[in-house]
């Protein structure tokens, strides 16, 4: 078996045609032939190269509109052959077969068509049926065929052309045959999906693009991001992305699109760890530090305003991994750019995911995303005394925030400014120990304040708790068989409660 093999014929089918003309000129000036059909033959000569129609190699037209092109033993018999093989050189010179040495397609553009709304008819016209045959033909022989299976790959083609000429090595050929079959199996799950719609009963998923990142959640783990950061964000400088800066920028982005007023916030190792809403960007952020300023050392930065001069001030003086924002000034960003490791982010728009994926055991969980948001005209009141209308504001502040934080969540909310949290706890009653005394340890005085559960109270032990340190109104999904003792216990020590009739467990 020869490593190196030389190029002698290609066959193109392609359906976009920019940035293929320089490939061909170069393939041209190496002495390869080419072969084609329909468009891409035209695209070919209109560079005033010569190119054989594939009808002239079959003795067939396209025929079926456009369906089958490339389907003949004439074209796949010339892909497959293997040079080593005695009896297929044998037929293919019997039935007299070119060989085809590179294969170069580009795909029908399937999910572009589905995504832009067309009709069934057109999307099923953009199944591609020759080009993909092509691609798995060439692939699977690719000890002696070169396969190029989209525009990804034009550029890897034309370094190995510029280095070897006409010619290509072993190594040079499985990769593209690798990346051929990405292509083709990803190009498949799309369609799978398509017909699929709604019925959960299979899962296929393919993502491109694997960045392998410094290491996994720890040093001693290996870590890959699937998936197209820079469609979501600009980074506009800082130190490499880690995988729990990952994680926590995906934390944070969930949190923040929460909220319509200008909100600020601060998050550590998933968590919220200061949040508030305020008129302005520079009082939001003060508000949010204020939260707990021991743990935003290290921090994720999120808001939903442009960074000014001011913020960016205050922001400075503080240690943080990354700052995410809609925009900045230029005279913030001179201020935040001191610290070259900082790593700042512009956060585009995007459209939101609607499943979510969790690896566990020898599968996978997938469910709806949690993007129920309750507003007051959700909140049920359970007790005598109602919330008055800041109340409410709070309250409604309070369930966003608890809606993203670990399970069991106790959240603390005064004037829409997080006093405290308890986070990840085994008992709702240590949840809310935890985060009182917190609160009390940064100086916040809890009278008046509000408290956000992520599930129900099956006792009335937490409402007792909460309202002995000043908590005047709660915020829960309701549904134990015990509701009644926590309601009766806040109608007799006049705390209003609500309910969602939602509960937002997250683990």
């Amino acid at each position: 078996m020869s490593a190196k093999k030389k190029i002698k014929t290609a066959l193109i089918s392609v359906y976009h045609k920019d940035g293929l003309d320089a490939i061909l000129k170069k393939l041209h000036a190496e002495g390869v032939s080419f072969l084609s059909t329909g468009g891409t033959q035209q695209f070919i000569e209109s560079l005033g190269l010569p190119c054989k129609a594939v009808e002239d190699l079959t003795g067939y037209p396209s025929i079926l509109g456009g369906r089958v092109k490339t389907l003949h033993p004439k074209v796949f018999g010339g892909i497959l052959c293997r040079r080593d093989n005695g009896g297929d050189l044998e037929q293919i010179k019997k039935y007299d077969i070119p060989e085809i040495d590179l294969v170069i397609v580009d795909l029908y553009p399937f999910e572009e068509t589905v995504a832009s709304g067309a009709e069934e008819q057109d999307i099923i016209e953009k199944i591609d049926i020759g080009g993909i045959s092509l691609i798995r033909a060439a692939a699977k022989n690719f000890n002696d065929v070169v396969i190029v299976a989209s525009k990804a790959q034009y550029a890897p083609l034309m370094d190995m052309l510029n280095e070897k000429g006409a010619e290509s090595s072993i190594e040079d050929r499985k990769w593209f045959a690798k990346e051929a079959f990405a292509v083709s199996s990803g190009y498949d799950t799309a369609i799978f999906n398509y017909f699929a719609g709604d019925d959960v009963s299979d899962l296929r998923i393919a993502i491109n693009n694997g960045k392998v990142l410094r290491y996994g959640e720890n040093p001693h783990q290996r870590g890959i991001f699937y998936g197209d950061f820079d469609k979501m964000f600009e980074q506009l400088q800082g130190k490499e992305i880690s995988y729990n800066n990952l994680l926590d920028i995906d934390a944070a982005v969930n949190l923040i699109s929460e909220f319509d007023d200008l909100t600020f916030a601060i998050l550590k190792h998933n968590n919220a760890c200061g949040i508030a809403s305020r008129s302005n960007v520079l009082d939001a952020w003060k508000d949010a530090l204020a939260g707990d300023p021991v743990s935003a050392f290290g921090g994720i930065l999120i808001t939903n305003a442009v960074v000014d001069k001011a913020v960016a001030e205050e922001i400075n003086k503080i240690f943080f991994e990354v700052i995410i924002a809609p925009d900045y000034d230029t005279d913030a960003l001179e201020i935040l750019m001191q610290k070259k490791n900082r790593i700042i982010l512009i956060q585009k728009p995007f459209e939101e995911g609607k499943m979510q994926c969790r690896s566990i055991l020898n599968g996978m969980l997938v469910q709806d995303k949690d993007l129920s948001v309750q507003t007051a005209a959700d909140l049920k009141v359970v007790t005598k005394v109602a919330p008055n209308e800041t109340q409410v504001e709070d309250l409604l502040f309070a369930n966003k925030l608890v809606k993203n934080t670990k399970s069991n969540a106790i959240v603390l909310v005064k004037g829409k400014q997080l006093c405290a949290s308890g986070v990840g706890q085994t008992s709702r009653v240590d949840a809310l120990r935890q985060a009182i005394e917190k609160a009390h340890s940064f100086g916040f005085d809890l009278n008046g304040a509000v408290m956000a559960s992520d599930a129900f109270f099956p006792f009335p032990d937490c409402v007792q708790i909460a309202n002995e340190a000043g908590i005047e109104a709660v915020i829960q999904p309701g549904g134990s068989i015990k509701d009644q003792l926590s309601i009766d216990y806040c109608n007799e020590n006049g705390v209003a409660m609500v309910t969602t009739g939602i509960r937002h467990f997250k683990h």
